[in-house]
């Protein structure tokens, strides 16, 4: 039976942190009150109508680490710890990952009822943190020509300026990614280089959220505005 799979994405709107968190930060490591945040973390819990504790949070270090989630944290676990990719067959357990310029990447096989959220930033993405998380989802039953992903709001390649040799670094692991920044200078498009690998791997329905954070005011970015806050993108099944 084909579940039905849903992505959300948050902005900056309603929330209670104060700047320069305002409003809707849910990041409890960027240095925001942790109560707001909790109460932040409470309104979309509640928004999203799928119980207490039915949010899977990830203590994001930028690596390559893929997580099995076999249902709902315990009340204060907090997140799974040290990871920057979540995998679960559990219906109505959001898969969560913050972002601030890093891509979200939030995927889906909707016949085999399989569903991950990835955060690929520059070094998880070189070191192919997405890759492995297919690779899990094909291990749970997953087909890759069945798998749909989300590439999330992200900082994009006009505004990711970087050094030529990083680009290149990042160019040979993930081919696709190098670009040219609005200004004429070296830069990465993250998102095009996941969507070729992706491609790669046999994913046929692959989108990109137009936004980019640094230009979207109502998206923090951190290369922006730091100290700043942090959205959420979440992928769950019904």
């Amino acid at each position: 039976m084909t579940v039905r799979i849903r992505r959300v994405t948050t902005t900056r709107a309603g929330g209670v942190s104060a700047p320069p968190f305002d409003t809707f930060n849910l990041g409890d490591h960027v240095g925001d009150d942790p109560s707001a945040v909790s109460a932040n973390r409470k309104r979309l819990t509640a928004a999203l109508r799928l119980g207490e504790n039915a949010v899977a949070w990830m203590n994001q270090v930028h690596g390559d680490q893929v997580v099995v989630v076999d249902g709902p944290l315990e009340a204060g676990a907090g997140a799974v710890d040290k990871t920057d990719a979540l995998v679960t067959t559990m219906p109505r357990l959001a898969l969560a990952v913050v972002t601030a310029d890093c891509v979200p990447v939030l995927m889906g096989d909707a016949r085999a009822g399989v569903v991950a959220a990835v955060h690929a930033g520059r070094v998880g993405a070189q070191k192919g943190v997405v890759a492995r998380t297919v690779e899990e989802m094909l291990r749970l039953g997953a087909h890759a020509g069945d798998i749909s992903a989300l590439l999330g709001p992200a900082v994009s390649g006009r505004n990711y300026e970087v050094p030529e040799e990083m680009a290149a670094e990042v160019e040979a692991a993930l081919p696709g990614s190098r670009t040219r920044t609005s200004r004429g200078t070296s830069g990465l498009d993250l998102r095009a280089g996941i969507a070729r690998q992706l491609t790669a791997l046999g994913l046929t329905a692959i989108d990109i959220d137009p936004r980019c954070t640094v230009d979207d005011p109502n998206l923090f970015s951190h290369r922006r505005d730091a100290p700043t806050g942090r959205l959420a993108s979440l992928v769950w099944m019904e």
